[in-house]
């Protein structure tokens, strides 16, 4: 495993348009039919990362809760399944039933989506306002495995909170950790 930071990208970018299968129910699913009402949170994660194991039941209770907010997650996995087999497509469905996933869990195979996000590790997280413009590109918070910090996901519930109120971008983004994203050689 490669300890990889996320890629900041100019915030005010606008969110690269998409159309992925969904390794649930096999539909193609666009960015224009997932866009919130009030903004969107783009996950690069996969089954296996530790990195993201380890955050993924605060993920789906944020989903939840920002859901009824009129905030729309995402989940895309760019991982080279071939290599990594546990990241395939029926095992990601496979998860993503057993957790109750609240958002769709996208595959990525060519990987072209993940290079149009600067995508570089799981998880990986972007959050675009309603207007389809990043405000924050970072971390859920600095729980990592094994390193003592309580799971609270407060750096994420911070930019949610600040894009709901319509308060100016966070200045001081941290990147995320994780993984790097396993491309195809």
């Amino acid at each position: 495993m490669a300890l990889t930071e996320t890629t900041q990208i100019p915030l005010g970018s606008k969110a690269p348009d998409f159309s992925l299968p969904d390794a649930v129910s096999g539909r193609i699913m666009s960015l224009d039919d997932l866009m919130g009402k009030n903004g969107t949170l783009v996950m690069f994660i996969c089954n296996h990362c530790p990195f993201v194991v380890h955050i993924r039941s605060k993920l789906v209770e944020l989903a939840e809760k920002y859901k009824e907010k009129g905030i729309q997650f995402i989940a895309i996995s760019s991982n080279d399944a071939d290599n990594y087999p546990a990241d395939a497509p029926e095992f990601m469905k496979e998860l993503a039933l057993s957790m109750s996933f609240p958002f769709p869990y996208l595959y990525d195979e060519s990987q072209v989506v993940a290079k149009a996000y600067n995508a570089a590790c799981t998880p990986d997280f972007s959050l675009f306002d309603s207007d389809s413009k990043c405000v924050y590109r970072g971390r859920l918070d600095g729980s990592t495995p094994g390193n003592g910090v309580p799971l609270t996901g407060v750096d994420l519930t911070a930019a949610l909170d600040a894009m709901l109120r319509g308060q100016p971008n966070l200045v001081n983004q941290l990147p995320s950790v994780g993984c790097n994203i396993k491309w195809k050689k």
